[in-house]
């Protein structure tokens, strides 16, 4: 089956997210003293934390475009309640994804 270009989006949602988590568990124990050894180090960390976080968003909007639901809602529920709300989400948006696919390939 080939990739649709909504679940390429909330492929690249979920990595992203995946790589913010990994940043944030730099900064907590016992991690951290490691982390903070280093101010180069500290600010890269930091610095990836940023841009992975605002890519995740954007690919959730994305995702919701191409699926034809409302951006600002699912981009309101991911920055709101996040870590939380970006979880449900590329769960909710995934699922949508997957019913509308279904009647596609049951005809």
């Amino acid at each position: 089956m080939a990739e649709t270009p909504a679940q390429r989006a909330l492929t690249a949602a979920t990595a992203s997210l995946v790589v913010a988590a990994a940043c944030v568990a730099m900064f907590v124990p016992p991690l951290l003293d490691h982390t903070l050894d280093s101010v180069p180090r500290t600010v890269l960390v930091a610095l990836a934390l940023a841009a992975s976080l605002l890519l995740h968003w954007v690919f959730v909007a994305i995702a919701a475009r191409r699926l034809g639901r409302s951006v600002a809602g699912w981009l309101s529920l991911s920055v709101l309640l996040f870590p939380v709300g970006s979880v449900a989400s590329l769960i909710l948006l995934g699922w949508f994804r997957d019913e509308a696919e279904a009647p596609a390939a049951a005809a």
